[in-house]
């Protein structure tokens, strides 16, 4: 198979899989009893970032490390400037107080964080512990955080993640797993051989292509909830993701490879820079009036249009 066919099935197996992964795995969590809110922002938010920690594990076994790290941290670019921004720029979105005392302080965390932990040029198994154990502890707190969301919010989660049948849960999940596998052998193999037909690094493979595909399913969402005027879980699910992508999905990443996975220094002294101001300049957009505008929205958009262009232009 051709390059572009390799990564065109691999992606239609990533957002395939995943959405089955995703509807099995919270059947399946509401017939063990926990709350539909409690799924909705932990298996949900972590379901939807496991076509990356695939692609990961996938990349850092093959050695292609600047695959795996600038997918991680050009998803999370697109997460924060042009879905959140486009969300924004199609109607202003009103932010609650979880939002800004919980959610957006450990997004800004974990993306300083593995800024840390890679400024030595790459990330070893110790600092995938730490990573793996920044997600565990986020995530006892937002089951903490959970309960306290008030009655309209969780009717709303419990309207949206009503649980199926338990066979069809388990058969979605199943599927969900292997296709997601498959497509993520797809598109590691399709995105190397690409990268190496047109003498570009696996780099700005994994931070565009890749970063942008692996996104989809969050972009889709958000967009079309907002549409509908109904986004509450959409945003919970895509600043989860977030920060599910730094700490569990690269943790793990890190921990399955043999060795350590180097950081390219163009990722580091570039793409993670700009991640971690992404994540601290929402910071005073959301505190102010804890709400994002319109032009807001579209300011986000046009970062992201102008950091395309830049990567594009300077490292191609």
């Amino acid at each position: 198979m051709s390059s572009a066919l390799l990564i065109a099935a691999g992606l239609a197996g990533l957002l395939g899989g995943a959405e089955l992964l995703v509807r099995g795995g919270t059947g399946l969590a509401l017939r063990l009893g926990l709350a539909p809110i409690v799924v909705g922002v932990t298996v949900v938010s972590l379901g939807t970032s496991l076509p990356e920690l695939a692609i990961g594990i996938d990349a850092a076994r093959q050695g292609s490390a600047g695959l795996a790290v600038g997918n991680i941290v050009g998803a999370n670019l697109i997460n924060l400037l042009l879905v959140l921004g486009l969300s924004a720029a199609i109607s202003p979105i009103a932010l609650d107080t979880r939002i800004v005392r919980f959610d957006l302080p450990m997004i800004a965390a974990a993306a300083v964080l593995l800024l840390v932990l890679a400024l030595d040029g790459s990330l070893t198994t110790f600092d995938g512990v730490l990573l793996v154990l920044f997600a565990a502890g986020y995530t006892l707190a937002i089951l903490r955080v959970s309960r306290r969301e008030g009655g309209a919010v969780r009717a709303e989660y419990e309207a949206e993640y009503a649980p199926n049948g338990p066979w069809r849960a388990v058969l979605s999940l199943v599927a969900g797993i292997a296709i997601v596998l498959v497509g993520a052998t797809l598109l590691v193999d399709g995105a190397v051989d690409a990268a190496r037909a047109f003498g570009v690094s696996d780099v700005v493979i994994g931070l565009t292509i890749i970063a942008i595909g692996t996104t989809t399913p969050e972009l889709v969402t958000t967009v079309l909830s907002t549409i509908r005027g109904d986004r509450d879980i959409a945003l919970g699910n895509l600043l989860g993701s977030s920060v599910y992508n730094i700490a569990a999905i690269l943790g793990i990443t890190v921990l399955a490879a043999p060795g350590a996975v180097e950081v390219p220094g163009e990722i580091l002294g570039g793409d993670l820079l700009l991640m971690v101001a992404a994540a601290l300049a929402c910071i005073p957009v959301f505190v102010s009036g804890r709400r994002i505008s319109r032009v807001e929205g579209g300011l986000f958009v046009a970062a992201y249009a102008g950091y395309l262009t830049w990567l594009l232009v300077a490292q191609t």
